[in-house]
């Protein structure tokens, strides 16, 4: 791994300001009023949070806490968009407005989209070749830090051991992935040592 790398506690997330009081909640659902799931972002400015995320991933705040909560707001007829909307400051302490579903709808749909391209993007360099075994480790334990640090400000609780076992068995996976397309992309070609025609499961 790097000798020098940013750690998680030295990212400023500090809030710029006070939270505000608590206004009336007797119109606010009761699933509402229980949700903690960004508490520690009290007080945190949209700015502040969207740099933030804009500094290390493709997603802006928006994004990021809309398709949290369409996770956590998950019926068997769907994601509760409208109750997300009217709710969303009250869900999200640095979140100001209320949205309609179809804007809850389009923040989700721009995540899933993000995601993806982040994904193929990450695949191919992944795949590519372009990255040795080590490079590789590195890049998924600087990618897995920003990750783990937005679950824990999402009230995760991550056990030291829980880490290191997800370290372990991502980084077997990515092996498995370099490995696998070092066949892919050489399959068929002579290897320039002894001639031989390299095929797929050859060592």
């Amino acid at each position: 791994m790097p000798e020098q790398r940013s750690s998680p506690a030295d990212w400023d997330l500090t809030p710029a300001v006070e939270p505000a009081a608590d206004g009336d909640a007797d119109d606010v659902p009761a699933d509402v009023q229980r949700y903690e799931r960004f508490s520690k972002m009290d007080g945190a400015q949209y700015d502040r949070v969207n740099e933030f995320l804009r500094d290390r991933t493709y997603i802006t705040a928006r994004e990021w806490a809309i398709a949290r909560l369409c996770a956590d707001f998950r019926t068997e007829t769907g994601v509760e968009m409208t109750k997300i909307g009217e709710n969303l400051p009250e869900l999200v302490p640095f979140m100001t407005d209320t949205y309609t579903p179809q804007a809850v709808n389009q923040a989700r749909s721009a995540f899933e989209d993000k995601v993806t391209m982040a994904g193929a993007t990450f695949l191919y360099g992944a795949m590519s070749g372009f990255f040795t075994a080590d490079e590789l480790d590195d890049l998924m334990y600087e990618v897995a830090e920003v990750a783990k640090f937005l679950l824990e400000v999402e009230g995760v609780d991550l056990a030291v051991e829980e880490e290191l076992e997800a370290e372990e068995r991502i980084s077997s996976v990515m092996r498995d992935v370099r490995s696998a397309s070092d066949e892919l992309r050489h399959e068929g070609t002579d290897c320039p040592n002894c001639g031989h025609t390299i095929e797929a499961g050859d060592d």
